[in-house]
Order: structure tokens, then C-alpha cells, then sequence
């Protein structure tokens, strides 16, 4: 086989916002995303419905965006924020 030959991928796929949460807060851990479950780790499901938080930051039904926004809540003792974007930052909550 050389090069071009054969099918091919799409190098670049969204993650939705619930596996970038999951990632962000796994790597402030210093953990791997599987290693970021209950017992020792809060579950996502604990504080927010993973595919209803998916849900609010997906396209519309007709493929546009919907407009800006960003969501914020406390999970695995940060503060997490999920900008329309999809961008997430993780930071040390302050309690």
C-alpha cells in the first residue's frame, strides 16, 4: 500500500463536552480519563447529566451553533467551566 491508497479518517473529531470535562479534570489529577471513577473520584453523573450537558452545547437540528454561553459547576473539588466554544477550564475551587 503507499501513500493515498485505502480509506481514510477524519484526523480531526469533536469530543463532546462531557469527555473534555472528563480529560481536563483527569489531567489536573494527574490521571488517566479511566482511572477518574468512583470510588476514588466523584462521578460526572453526580453533579451533572453528562448528555444533557452535551446536549446544551450541541449544534442545533439544523447544523448552526447556538449562540455563546458557558456553564459552570463544581466537580471532583474544581470549579469547572465549559464555554460554548468548547473550551473547558478547570481550576481549584476555593472551598
Amino acid at each position: 500500500m503507499t501513500d493515498g491508497d485505502g480509506d481514510s479518517v477524519d484526523s480531526w473529531c469533536r469530543k463532546t463536552p462531557s469527555q473534555t470535562v472528563i480529560e481536563a479534570v483527569a489531567a489536573a489529577e494527574d490521571v488517566s480519563p479511566a482511572e477518574l471513577r468512583p470510588p476514588t473520584y466523584e462521578s460526572l453523573y453526580a453533579v451533572v447529566d453528562p448528555e444533557a450537558l452535551d446536549a446544551l452545547f450541541a449544534q442545533r437540528g439544523d447544523g448552526t451553533p447556538r449562540p455563546g454561553g458557558e456553564l459552570s459547576f463544581r466537580f471532583c473539588e474544581y470549579e469547572v467551566t465549559i464555554e460554548s466554544d468548547g473550551s473547558v477550564s478547570v481550576d481549584e475551587s476555593p472551598d
